[in-house]
């Protein structure tokens, strides 16, 4: 069992958790996740492993509570333990000393960039960090990012904190600013922020890396449920990724096989709130008794 030894909400749908998980700590490196089961009936869910302490053998997880598993999830509470937790899964990203790079994090997706950030930090590289949400309340873990980062810059797309921009505005202006300076970028948030920051630095012919966060089932490689299209032919992100080069991934694909399962997500959401509402108004009503 792997108990939860400490939970925040950092925002109304975003939740951390830190969770005992000694063995993973010990081999987890940035840029690889987990799948995570909360009990015997539950549904595997892939979570990008946001920390590790390999000391205190625990790792940090981050998460939106999106669809039925996820706010499942959400209403565990310290002491409580997941069914099983496997990884770390997937290829740790590449680090060496490039020189100057630049980490890109959106919303959700700033809690996974944070550990390759600081490892490219230690590696000696010029780090320059962007990171952004729809709004002040969504924007995670900006002294975590500050403290990695040589330079930081801050948006939202509301103007409620920071710059009042998307992430491919200042992206766009220090790729114009410092022609051929940038070595490499890394981008991570949601899949049409990622293919829009792929857009951008495509012209400037700079290597950009992207982590995917499709539907998985096994995590193996044996379902296809995460398969993604390449210009070079399909890949697993479970096994072959998660990380691949953004001027390669078919974009209107994987949007498109993102939401395949909308409806049903929905659906499942729908039963799920209305089946827990009923529990927590009975035991509300045993409790008075």
């Amino acid at each position: 069992m792997y108990k939860i030894l400490e939970k925040q909400d950092l925002s109304d749908v975003t939740k951390l958790m830190v969770v005992e998980a000694t063995q993973i700590a010990r081999k987890a490196r940035a840029g690889q996740f987990v799948i995570v089961l909360m009990h015997d009936q539950g549904e595997r869910i892939p979570l990008t492993i946001a920390d590790y302490d390999r000391e205190a053998g625990v790792i940090t997880m981050i998460f939106q509570e999106v669809g039925k598993s996820t706010m499942a999830i959400g209403t565990m509470k310290v002491g409580d333990s997941f069914k099983a937790i496997v990884g770390p899964l997937g290829h740790p990203t590449e680090i060496e000393n490039f020189g100057k790079v630049i980490c890109v994090g959106g919303g959700v997706g700033i809690a996974p960039v944070y550990p390759i950030a600081r490892e490219l930090k230690e590696a000696g590289n010029h780090v320059i960090s962007i990171i952004g949400a729809r709004t002040k309340d969504l924007l995670l873990w900006e002294d975590k990012m500050r403290a990695v980062s040589d330079e930081l810059i801050v948006t939202t797309d509301d103007g409620s904190y920071g710059r009042k921009d998307l992430v491919t505005v200042p992206l766009k202006e220090i790729l114009e600013a410092q022609p051929g300076q940038i070595a490499k970028i890394w981008a991570i948030g949601p899949a049409i922020m990622m293919k829009f920051v792929a857009a951008t630095t495509k012209p400037y012919n700079v290597q950009t890396i992207v982590s995917l966060n499709t539907i998985m089932v096994d995590g193996t490689g044996m379902c296809g449920g995460c398969r993604v299209l390449m210009d070079d032919g399909a890949r697993f992100v479970c096994v072959d990724g998660p990380e691949f080069d953004a001027h390669k991934v078919d974009w209107g694909s994987l949007l498109s096989r993102m939401a395949f399962y909308r409806p049903e997500e929905q659906q499942a959401v729908e039963r799920w709130r209305k089946s827990h509402e009923c529990n927590l108004e009975r035991a509300i009503a045993e409790g008075v008794k």
